[in-house]
């Protein structure tokens, strides 16, 4: 059994360097999973999150949000087949 220290103190750059190594090798792999979820017909590189990040979330409307924003929709085609039937006329 070797004698010393346990847990020597990591050299600063040796841990620079690995740390380099690692990034590109993340680079690497993340490269190859672009390609293959392209040949997947998309995937996710496909919605613009291939960099690792998390897909945006839902929005959950209120119950009352839905009704002011159909009622709004309701308005805007009426106004529209209102124009529509004047124009015919």
């Amino acid at each position: 059994m070797p004698r010393g220290k346990p847990n020597p103190k990591p050299d600063h750059t040796t841990l620079q360097m690995a740390l380099v190594g690692y990034e590109l090798e993340k680079e690497r792999i993340m490269g190859k999973i672009r390609e293959v979820q392209s040949q997947l017909g998309g995937g996710k590189a496909a919605g613009g999150a291939a960099k690792g990040e998390a897909a945006p979330k839902k929005r959950v409307l209120s119950a009352a949000a839905r009704k002011r924003i159909a009622a709004a929709q309701r308005k805007r085609w009426a106004e529209h087949h209102k124009r529509v039937a004047a124009g015919k006329a």
